[in-house]
Formats: structure tokens, sequence, C-alpha cells
């Protein structure tokens, strides 16, 4: 007897393009058993999900999200980047006290979940980010996550300015504790913030602490116009010369957004086997602009999609990213820039390689994590029939995750997560962003 059946949906296993089929996946021991086809006997098994009239994809993959910033939804409106940053966002992470970390970070991953996200990337404030972790580790959820790394910068509020050796053995200390954690289910990325707020000694250091235990980097690029403007003021060079000057360049890399890019930086992102994560959500609300993303997988370079954060976007779903990655690059490169397929990848396969994890999620094959998204096909918008990719990029939305599991794991079960009382988090939610706007205002 195994240990689970996803039993009676149309799986679409994402190893290629344009597949789908009816069938059965087989779990047991956190892994992908066996795929079968057309399967009509009973298979024993310890639990069984129904995935009738539903598609059963891989758990999707955000390259870039910021669960600590999920309180501050709905209170950073009408702003761009640099006063976004400066006016809302950096009092706000500076208000947060650690139950405000964790209650944030409750809120964000428990929504991510439900939303049938099983991976993502995440970017950390300057402190108490174990609690995030223990957070990610309680809840269920894949994650590559770090603390973020800030020593200057215009209207950098005094209790986020940090000592730039007390920040990277902070780091250190989190990373030699969480890396690894929950049966690899957890891993640690250095984060430093980005190039207009830290030293470049600071940007020298994480990339020395990343390289020498083997972890990713992740930072913030060419987001905005106001910031690579301030880049060429401050250093006289572009953004990616810079960042790639102090080693913020190369395969282990994940750089957010890449918006304003010439074609001198995109090149140097390809030879350098640079990641890219797309944020459009994100890059529209602010105001920053469209990321060339078919210019960028035209040279070679790894793309995955990511939410950003609650405040500059709102909502955490991978199924509004998906909806405007394939209909935004229309307006320059015409109605067949990028078809369904490619942004499902995207969200997938492509992404789960973007974070070098590509062997153990990211399609549905035997051996890998047993990392599954089960979406109902019963929305009006879902009517009445299609491929399944255009289903899921023009269709769906996060209303629509039926079933979620994380290594083997059911975590959400008719849209409820099972790994805490989603009551309880909305709660907790409700009580710490009172207290920590009080802490704001005062």
């Amino acid at each position: 007897m195994i240990d689970l059946v996803i039993q009676g949906g149309t799986v679409v296993p994402m190893v290629t393009n344009g597949e789908y089929f009816s069938g059965d996946v087989l779990i047991d021991g956190g892994k992908i058993l066996e795929i079968r086809r057309h399967q009509t006997d009973e298979i024993p098994a310890r639990q069984t999900i129904d995935a009738s009239e539903a598609l059963v994809v891989p758990g999707f993959v955000q390259c870039h999200v910021h669960v600590v910033q999920s309180l501050l939804r709905h209170q950073a409106d009408g702003l761009e980047l640099l006063d976004w940053l400066q006016t809302r966002t950096w009092p706000y992470e500076a208000a947060l006290d650690g139950d405000g970390v964790q209650a944030a970070a409750e809120l964000g991953i428990a929504e991510l979940l439900c939303g049938g996200t099983t991976t993502v990337m995440d970017f950390g404030t300057t402190h108490n980010h174990d609690r995030v972790f223990r957070v990610a580790e309680e809840l269920g959820i894949r994650m590559i996550s770090g603390k973020t790394h800030m020593d200057d910068g215009e209207g950098l509020p005094p209790a986020l300015a940090e000592d730039r050796h007390d920040s990277v053995a902070e780091a250190a200390d989190l990373g030699r504790r969480w890396h690894g954690a929950a049966d690899g289910r957890l891993q640690y990325a250095v984060a430093p913030r980005f190039a207009l707020s830290c030293t470049k000694g600071l940007l020298e250091d994480c990339v020395a602490l990343a390289r020498s235990n083997g972890w990713l980097l992740q930072t913030h690029a060419s987001e905005s116009i106001g910031e690579i403007e301030e880049v060429r003021r401050r250093f006289n060079r572009t953004n990616i010369d810079y960042l790639h000057s102090v080693g913020l360049t190369g395969s282990d890399v994940v750089l957010a957004h890449g918006v304003h890019l010439n074609d001198e930086e995109k090149q140097r992102l390809a030879k350098t086997g640079t990641r890219i994560c797309h944020c459009p959500g994100a890059n529209l609300k602010l105001a920053s602009g469209i990321a060339d993303v078919p210019g960028l997988l035209d040279l070679g370079i790894s793309v995955g999609l990511g939410a950003d954060g609650a405040p500059c976007n709102n909502r955490l779903s991978i199924f509004h990213e998906m909806a405007l990655a394939g209909s935004l690059h229309t307006l320059r490169h015409g109605p067949t820039a990028l078809d369904a397929w490619s942004i499902l990848a995207m969200a997938t396969r492509e992404g789960a390689r973007a974070l070098h994890l590509e062997d153990t999620v990211g399609t549905l094959e035997p051996g890998k994590a047993a990392d599954i998204t089960v979406v109902g096909l019963d929305a009006w918008s879902l009517q009445p029939d299609g491929n399944p990719a255009s289903r899921l990029v023009f269709g769906a939305t996060a209303g629509d995750v039926r079933h979620v599991v994380v290594d083997g794991s059911p975590v959400v079960k008719d849209g409820i997560i099972l790994t805490r009382s989603g009551h309880t988090i909305k709660e907790h939610a409700r009580e710490a962003w009172h207290a920590t706007r009080h802490r704001m205002e005062t």
C-alpha cells in the first residue's frame, strides 16, 4: 500500500510543452512513484485525492516574493518604487517586531500554498528571520530564503541600518541553522537588498558568504528608471555593470525584475548565466515598466515568475502573474510573443531551473519530490473546454486551486489549509498589523 494517490485527473506533467492525459499520480515516501495513464483499477493507498474534473500540475514555483511584507497589504498604493520604499515599506519593516514578522510570514505562506504555489524564493527584512523559517517549516512550503542586508541608502530608517560585519555574521548563522532543514525543503539564499541600500563592501561580503557555502544569491536590479539613474549618478556605470563588478552576476544569482536593461547588460546576463525573475504585477502597479521577457528568453536567459510583495501587488497569486506575462508582451512583440505553454513552463519547470531545483521539482516525473497542485475546472471562466495551458494561464485564478501536496503531504484540501487554522492566521495578522501600525505612527 502506497502513501497517496491523486486519482482521475487530467495530468499535465510539464516535462514537455503540450503533453496532457487522463491518469493517476502515485506517491510514496514523499516522492512521485509512478504516473499511470487511463487507469481504471483501484490503487491501494493510505490516502486518495479525487482529481476528477481537475488539472493535476506540478506545484507552482515563484522566484521572488516578500512574505514578511504581507501585513502592509492595501497600505502602499499609488507610489513609484523609491517613494514606495522610503515612505511606506522601510518604515513598516522598521516597525515590525518578532511577532509581526511571524504573523506576516503566516499570512503570506498560507496565501501562497492555498493559491497552488509550493516553492518560493523569499526575501526577508533585516531582523527576526528565524521566525520566517519556522513558519515555513510548520506550514509546509518549500522555501529558499534569506534576511535582507542594508547598511546605506537615502531614507533608510535607523532601525534597518545595519553594521556591515554584524549583518553578514547574522546571515552566516541563519544559513548554518536553516540550509537543508526540513529534509532539504528549506534552503538559505544571501539577500542584499539592492545597489542603492548597500555599500560596496557589504555587497562583496554577501557574495563571498554565499559562494563559500554554496548558497544562492538574490537581489533587486533595474526595476525602475529612478533606480538606474541614481545608480548611474552614484557609481558612473549601469546597474548590471556595477553588480557585476562586485560579483553579483552568475548562474547562482537571481535578479528580481530586470525591467530596464540595455543590450550590453542583457548580453552580460546571458554570458554569465544570471537568472531573472519577472514580476509583472508589481512592475505595473509601481509604474516601473515592462521587462523584455521574450528578448531575454531569446538570449537563453533563465526567467521565472514572482508576485513580489503584497504591498506592491496586493496578491501573491501565480495565476495573476501568468495572465499578465501572457498578455503584456504582445504590446511589443505581437500576439504570438509568449504562448500559454511557455508561460506555464516559467511557472513550473523553468522557475525550478532558475532556482537550481530542476532535479527536485517543476515537473511530474517518477523520483521527483511530490509537489503537486490540483486545479478544479468548475469556474465559469474555465468553460467549456480548451488546452490545459490556456485554461490555467488565462482562465484560472487562485480560487480554483482545490488541493496542494508538498513533499508527498497534503497541505491544502478543498481550498482549506491543513497545517494551521486559517482563522487563527487571519486573526493573528489583524492583531499584528494594528500593533505594527501603532508603532509606525508613534
